[in-house]
């Protein structure tokens, strides 16, 4: 299976710092400024035909305290190679990676071993043809499901989602608590909507893609 153009524009629509200033100045009420990373993996640590990108975010008033570390794999559907799912995984110790997005040293000594793969965190990426305007992504978790995972001996609770398309990147993620099942944090009134300031999209692996030589 070979990366398709779709899953590659994909990839470098994402790859890059980004801020949703705009927005925070107009509603200051409902969304706090921040600044999003999301840089591909410098090595390839997956065993299957993909890209990967690690993630975080920061408060803009605090950039040196950074939350959410994730890597998110995208990658053709195994069972119809021509559609799209984007597969999370989170990190055994966060302090490991933190500030990553700003330090991409720290991402070239990561190890399989210091990832974990979160099952129920695999969302269905629609893609929309543009022509020659390119394409505009549309990432959901399938109906009915939700995103969970233990960390710390902790349960969280997860809505996952986001759109991606040229120099835009809207996030929809939503913390969920277990006991009510509302959504507790994140993009409670919309999406959070994210303007690219720096692209990384060059620092996607050209050849390999996030495919391991090993094989393992």
């Amino acid at each position: 299976m070979t990366i398709s153009p779709e899953l590659r524009a994909l990839a470098q629509y994402m790859a890059g710092e980004f801020d949703n200033r705009e927005q925070a100045l107009a509603d200051p009420a409902w969304y706090v400024h921040l600044r999003l990373w999301q840089r591909p993996l410098p090595v390839p640590l997956l065993d299957e035909p993909s890209i990967a990108l690690f993630a975080e975010q920061a408060n803009i008033l605090e950039l040196d305290k950074p939350y959410r570390p994730r890597i998110v794999q995208l990658r053709h559907v195994k069972t119809a190679p021509g559609l799209i799912e984007a597969q999370y995984y989170m990190f055994k110790d966060i302090a490991a990676v933190k500030g990553a997005g700003r330090n991409p040293d720290l991402l070239g000594k990561l190890t399989r071993e210091q990832i974990q793969l979160l099952p129920g965190c695999t969302l269905s990426v629609a893609v929309q043809n543009l022509g020659s305007n390119g394409y505009r992504f549309r990432a959901s978790l399938p109906e009915g499901t939700r995103c969970g995972f233990t960390y710390g001996g902790q349960s969280y609770q997860v809505d996952l989602g986001f759109e991606a398309a040229g120099e835009e990147f809207l996030s929809y993620d939503k913390g969920i608590s277990p006991t009510t099942g509302k959504a507790i944090w994140g993009a409670l009134m919309g999406p959070f909507r994210f303007v690219k300031r720096q692209d990384f999209a060059s620092e996607i692996l050209a050849n390999t893609l996030g495919i391991r030589s090993d094989g393992g």
